[in-house]
């Protein structure tokens, strides 16, 4: 249920609500916006006609029910989107943000070069993997803490914030004191015990859609985050599994869309991982932000052909360039017929009618009257 206050509603009877929902057995989850403030009565197990019974109470405008299963992240719980801060960067206001770098972090030359080459093309963040999630347990599994350690000096040469994949809940602790922004991937976004431990960090959380999950799914992993206390969650949508080969995902373009209209927290797009070919970045980034999208999430390397990782799907630097270049293109016209001048339009001269037509007209119309009337 949600509690939406008067707005002239004091801060004593917000106050004694939000008592109130929690002699109730709810959690009280409190939104304050510009006009009014909201109480979302969260958890399972309450006694839910105490929270109907406040539609009495001093101040109270009106209870009504969640219609979805996820609760603080639906957007009836706050109309208001939600701006994400990572360092100096904002995600969900009114600038998209470019998320650039390599999949996997390699050595210092390639993270620095490629953190310069991003940043003076107009990233506003970095990425690079630490810990990689690898389906061969022969392929490049990631450098780990000298990884860590190398965004670390990408950081503090560039300014860029960082943002890296933790993998389980024994590397938060150890990760949050590198990154700037902590990742979930998409093989773990229902990996509970590592969003219930995420939910208590203090930094924000990139929480990727796994490739099989649907939008209710995925939204409900980010409750989870929201739940345990961490309101910083940035949505990413990188693409679902479907019967399409010759994309390495699909990217579903619709479910940027449909999740911000369900939900306050913004959303990205990861067309690297979305398409899986490095021709379709530019037309699905332009088509991302065209729908809506908080911001983008790119694969850079400086010499793809050597990428340890994911080098089909990454751009090198002039690529990333002629991509950040293109985002600035408006949408083309759309094609529409000249419309011609109507021959009645406002203004046009009415053509004169002669009396001799009108004197037809009125014999005609007495004619067939006459006819009328004749019917037995």
């Amino acid at each position: 249920m949600i509690v939406n206050m008067k707005d002239v509603a004091s801060e004593e009877q917000i106050q004694h609500v939000i008592e109130r929902v929690r002699e109730a057995g709810y959690q009280a989850h409190v939104t304050r916006g510009t006009e009014r403030t909201i109480i979302a009565c969260v958890g399972s197990g309450g006694r839910r006609h105490e929270i109907e019974a406040l539609q009495a109470a001093p101040g109270v405008d009106n209870c009504v029910p969640i219609a979805q299963p996820f609760k603080l992240v639906s957007r009836q719980t706050r109309p208001t989107g939600t701006v994400v801060k990572v360092g100096d960067v904002s995600i969900g206001a009114h600038k998209v943000v470019v998320i650039a770098g390599p999949c996997s972090v390699e050595s210092r030359e390639q993270m620095l070069a490629t953190a310069h080459g991003v940043k003076a093309s107009g990233a506003t963040m970095l990425r690079g993997g630490a810990y990689k999630p690898r389906t061969s347990p022969y392929d490049f599994q990631g450098l780990g803490v000298e990884a860590l350690e190398i965004l670390r000096a990408a950081r503090e040469e560039t300014g860029l914030p960082v943002v890296t994949e933790v993998m389980g809940s024994e590397d938060v602790d150890l990760i949050c004191e590198y990154a700037d922004m902590l990742q979930v991937g998409a093989r773990n976004m229902q990996n509970y015990n590592l969003l219930r431990r995420l939910a208590r960090a203090d930094k924000p959380i990139l929480l990727k859609r796994g490739p099989s999950a649907t939008i209710k799914e995925w939204l409900l992993a980010a409750e989870y985050l929201l739940s345990g206390g961490n309101t910083n969650v940035v949505l990413c949508e990188r693409g679902i599994k479907t019967f399409e080969t010759d994309l390495r995902n699909t990217i579903d373009l619709a479910a940027i869309a449909l999740a911000k209209e369900l939900s306050h927290l913004p959303v990205i797009a990861d067309p690297s991982h979305g398409t899986g070919r490095r021709s379709l970045i530019g037309p699905v980034s332009r088509a991302a932000v065209a729908l809506g999208a908080d911001g983008l999430i790119i694969e850079v390397h400086p010499c793809p052909e050597r990428a340890l990782s994911d080098g089909a799907q990454s751009l090198d630097l002039d690529g990333f360039a002629e991509v950040m270049r293109g985002l600035g293109d408006p949408l083309r016209a759309v094609a529409t017929p000249e419309a011609a001048p109507h021959k009645y339009a406002a203004g046009a001269a009415i053509p004169r009618v002669s009396l001799s037509s009108v004197r037809r007209l009125v014999q005609r119309e007495n004619t067939v009257s006459g006819c009328e009337d004749m019917r037995p």
